[in-house]
């Protein structure tokens, strides 16, 4: 049984769930001569599912090859990627603070879905699995929309808005994984770290 695994995430958010979980982990991040923003170009027409799945699998692809250039100790890679998707319309992250505010706006009085992409590879075998829930936002004024737009707090977020965090304070309803929301579905995070043997 592997001992620890590599998490190939700089989300906080992700760490803190993983611990959750009692796996030992170590951060294993992209250098700065590697263009990780790339990955996340949407393709033309490409479905939110399509999207948030083959974002993960380039990310892993990198991090696996990452961990052998460095020549870091075999261990397995897990990777995730969350996006928020309006219909078909996928919301990043916001550019900066004007870009949020118009996110935030689309997702005023809405129904949207959080889909977290989850993968593991261990040796040549590769996990993946797949968390959608459903967010209702309340309809939210433009002063709030601003006021929390200047917070900082969207930035680096998919859709400009962190469950977590006062954000909260808009959400009248979820359905689904609160922890895939976050970042990380821990159910089925769980169900992989089985499949690699790492945890019961």
């Amino acid at each position: 049984m592997p001992e620890f695994i590599y998490l190939a995430s700089q989300s906080p958010r992700r760490a803190q769930l993983l611990g959750q979980l009692g796996v030992r982990h170590e951060l294993l991040l992209a250098s700065p001569d590697e263009d990780a923003e790339s990955l996340e170009v949407v393709l033309p027409n490409e479905s939110p599912t399509a999207y948030v799945q083959r974002v993960t699998a380039l990310k892993l692809d990198a991090a696996v090859a990452r961990r052998k250039r460095l020549g870091l100790a075999d261990a397995p890679v897990l990777c995730a990627d969350t996006t928020v998707a309006l219909g078909c319309t996928i919301l990043g992250k916001p550019d900066d603070a004007r870009d949020a505010e118009r996110m935030l706006a689309l997702l005023s009085g809405s129904t949207h879905r959080v889909l977290t992409a989850v993968a593991l590879q261990h040796g040549r075998r590769r996990h993946a699995a797949l968390s959608v829930s459903r967010v209702r936002f309340a309809a939210i004024t433009k002063k709030q929309i601003a006021g929390y737009a200047a917070s900082g707090e969207p930035l680096g977020k998919a859709g400009a808005y962190a469950i977590q965090g006062a954000a909260a304070a808009f959400i009248e309803h979820i359905s689904g994984s609160y922890s895939g929301i976050m970042g990380l579905p821990m159910f089925e995070t769980a169900q992989l770290l089985r499949q690699a043997g790492m945890i019961q």
